[in-house]
């Protein structure tokens, strides 16, 4: 069993910052796709980052350029680094940990889920 916890959600204003955190086990990183998801009301879940084991970061093409997908190997945390932020980008945002070595975009191929942290960007 995967345990995924997020934090670090909140309201901020158009052009400013936030960094979210997506706490597991050391292992996760090693045997698992990593990703952060967005859903905002009446949308689709959708992928905004994915991280493979070897690293490998990939973003969506509306966050490229303004948010970081990174690993802090001390502490098992995938990070989200979100700058510039825009209203568009409010949603509840999710890590999520998809078994195996390759990455994809559809949400139904992952198979653990955190709880979800509400991010709004005002603009």
């Amino acid at each position: 069993q995967v345990q995924l916890v997020e934090s670090g959600g909140g309201s901020v204003q158009a052009g400013g910052s936030l960094r979210l955190s997506c706490s597991t086990s050391g292992s996760t990183f090693s045997h698992y796709c990593l990703a952060w998801f967005r859903q905002a009301p009446g949308k689709e879940r959708a992928v905004v980052a994915t991280r493979d084991i070897s690293g490998l970061t990939r973003y969506a093409d509306s966050v490229q350029g303004r948010f970081t997908a990174s690993r802090d190997a001390a502490k098992n945390i995938l990070i989200l680094q979100m700058n510039r932020l825009q209203p568009d980008d409010t949603a509840m945002y999710y890590c999520a940990a998809r078994f195996g070595g390759s990455c994809v975009r559809e949400a139904e191929e992952f198979h653990y889920w955190g709880q979800g942290t509400q991010v709004t960007v005002s603009s």
